[in-house]
């Protein structure tokens, strides 16, 4: 009694154990978990952060650059001493005395300044923050087409966990049968009615099927583990298991599929060439002169914290760089080439992505076909297994045709479920390629 009471008790615990490990996940979860915490998404976003930071950099073009500062010295210099004194206007006519003029007294000089700097005309800072804002907006469209990538690509891992799981539902009914079949077959043996070879046989098939349902289920332990990975989950010694099971039939729809470049992903392309083209213009307008103007207020005193004096003032400057040593040609030539290049990237990218997408439209058709074949090629290998089964029993089947039999038919079904998720992962792709 107490033997029995620990298996029971083991029992529980194997069991509890395995409900404790196994987390039911639905798709909804899965992409809500993937927009909150996918470190490749993450690390978009913060790609688009940097390039708007980079962006609100350049409201410096319109507003001021404003400095204070406060400054405590002492002097013996002759002409800051001087200069100091004339700053906190306290010079004397005694000051003018050539002795004192040449071998000045220890001279404090406290001062509070506030500058300004405002810039008033900048072509070329006006393109550098068109660019700055192409850049950003780049950012923003690639960022949003990650997510809808990440999200066609946790689509597709769930479904390899269905798929996974499918087979191990698949593989155990297998070794169900096979165990069966073998001690039908041992039966027989025992009567005499079999060899020994025929027993053989069946083991070994008996262990194939253990062996290929052991490789099934490392498959699902993979595919959990990939899940995991792009919600950003640690799940050491747990296994996600979906919430829905993989469909065995489609659902064909008529849909007219049509390729545009307005997906965020070229939208993305053609705003960094924009980006490129301004930076372009940015250079041929920095040969341009440029505004700014400039302004102070200075409080100078000889006593710390003293404001005694005051001045301001008040400019404007007009700057042009007439020649830099052959820099500014070369920013502009290798400006020109870049747009030219980001040009051609552009033109090659949706090249390829028409490409793409008439080839994943073929594949789509192609697919459609081969889950009605590999349908028909499963119910008619069931069939044929149900007959040589039946045959077998009476003694009227070989036990190698029966195994072979038996092999086909789950090979058939594998080949369907794999079929069945081509096809829906071909058509979420190409909705992704149109999107």
């Amino acid at each position: 009694m107490s033997k029995l009471l620990v298996t029971l008790g083991f029992v529980f615990l194997s069991a509890f154990g395995f409900s404790q490990d196994t987390l039911t996940i639905s798709k909804s979860d899965l992409r809500q978990k993937l927009s909150e915490k996918n470190l490749q998404l993450q690390m978009a976003r913060k790609n688009y952060q940097s390039a708007k930071a980079d962006y609100q950099q350049s409201n410096a073009l319109f507003l001021p650059n404003i400095t204070a500062s406060y400054t405590g010295m002492v002097t013996t210099n002759p002409l800051m001493a001087f200069g100091s004194k004339l700053n906190q206007e306290i010079l004397t006519q005694s000051d003018f005395n050539p002795a004192l003029l040449n071998d000045p007294k220890t001279t404090q000089n406290f001062a509070t300044k506030i500058e300004i700097q405002q810039p008033l005309l900048n072509i070329d800072g006006i393109f550098g923050r068109q660019a700055a804002k192409a850049k950003m907006e780049a950012f923003q469209l690639q960022t949003q087409r990650t997510e809808e990538y990440l999200l066609l690509e946790v689509s597709k891992a769930y479904r390899q966990l269905q798929l996974a799981y499918k087979a191990v539902n698949v593989l155990e009914k297998a070794a169900s049968t096979a165990k069966t079949n073998l001690k039908l077959v041992e039966n027989y043996f025992k009567q005499g009615l079999l060899q020994k070879t025929d027993v053989l046989n069946v083991q070994v098939r008996v262990n194939d099927i253990s062996n290929q349902l052991q490789y099934a289920k490392s498959n699902v332990q993979n595919a959990s583990d990939y899940l995991a990975f792009l919600i950003n989950e640690d799940t050491q010694g747990k296994t996600f298991k979906p919430a829905e099971a993989l469909d065995n039939t489609i659902k064909v729809e008529v849909v007219d599929w049509q390729w545009s470049d307005h997906r965020k992903d070229i939208q993305a392309m053609q705003k960094s060439s924009e980006a490129y083209q301004k930076m372009l213009t940015m250079s041929k307008m920095s040969f341009l002169p440029r505004l700014n103007a400039f302004g102070s207020y200075e409080l100078y005193d000889s006593q710390f914290l003293g404001t005694a004096a005051k001045g301001y003032l008040v400019g404007a400057q007009l700057s042009w760089t007439v020649f830099d040593g052959y820099k500014s040609i070369g920013k502009y030539d290798k400006a020109k080439a870049d747009f030219q290049k980001a040009s051609l990237e552009t033109e090659q990218y949706k090249k390829q992505s028409q490409l793409e997408f008439n080839k994943t439209h073929r594949q789509l058709k192609d697919a459609e076909n081969k889950v009605g074949l590999s349908q028909l090629a499963f119910e008619q290998a069931q069939e044929a297994y149900r007959i040589r089964q039946n045959r077998f029993a009476q003694g009227l089947e070989k036990t190698t045709d029966l195994l072979v039999s038996e092999t086909q038919m789950i090979q058939k079904e594998l080949e369907h479920l794999q079929a069945v998720f081509e096809y829906q992962f071909t058509q979420e792709y190409l909705t992704f390629l149109t999107k």
